[in-house]
């Protein structure tokens, strides 16, 4: 997470902040797979790590499962978020033409040469460490970490750091993360239903975040000034 925090650049939503929104509207896909995880029998602990592969992000799938010891499942929902993290330029695309119009997919955003204050830039991780911490006390270590890494990228006096997080860091890790999940696929656990169950599941998760983000836009152009 120190790796993804230095190569997250938070200027852009710090210029525009109602960015957030959609955001957070394209994070529908983990609440419905949840929900359809839930009903289709998974326990509620492992529903809520099959649902969180909708995070697209590799680490936050592999934290969530580890929180809740789901040994059995931990190789099966690596694989569903790492691959379908790869394939996002080939799953979102029919998503995306299937929802919008010729004209909604021209539409261009306006863009500034506005730049957030260095100020800005520094306290924003700081803030966000603190409010999480307080609010959610258990995210800390996760967000503690990612914002660490965007404050060492915003400082500006730790660049070698940054460019280490950045690159050596996060490759090294993703790779031993890689190995050490991959010892865990034995055959007999993974080549079930309910591991291929989890696999679908995943890509539901992938396709319904892309269906809330669009939506989302095209409730807001309801309201856009032609």
């Amino acid at each position: 997470f120190v790796g993804i925090g230095a190569m997250i650049d938070f200027e852009p939503l710090l210029n525009d902040p109602k960015l957030m929104f959609f955001g957070a509207a394209a994070q529908f896909g983990i609440f419905f797979t949840f929900s359809l995880a839930a009903l289709l029998g998974f326990p509620i602990k492992d529903a809520a790590a099959i649902g969180i592969i909708g995070a697209a992000d590799g680490p936050t799938t592999l934290y969530v499962a580890n929180h809740f010891k789901l040994a059995d499942y931990m190789a099966p929902i690596s694989v569903a978020a790492y691959s379908y993290m790869s394939l996002v330029p080939v799953i979102q695309p029919p998503v995306i033409r299937a929802l919008t119009s010729k004209e909604e997919r021209m539409i261009r955003m306006t863009y500034t040469e506005e730049r957030a204050s260095k100020l800005a830039l520094i306290l924003f991780p700081v803030i966000v460490t603190v409010v999480a911490g307080v609010v959610v006390p258990m995210s800390a270590p996760l967000v503690g970490s990612l914002m660490f890494g965007n404050l060492i990228r915003e400082c500006g006096v730790l660049e070698r750091l940054s460019k280490t997080a950045q690159n050596e860091l996060a490759n090294l890790v993703t790779i031993l993360l890689g190995l050490a999940i991959g010892s865990t696929m034995v055959a007999a656990n993974f080549l079930r239903m309910d591991t291929l169950l989890i696999l679908a599941l995943g890509l539901f998760a992938f396709v319904f975040d892309t269906a809330g983000g669009v939506l989302f836009a095209k409730f807001l152009n309801l309201f856009r000034k032609n």
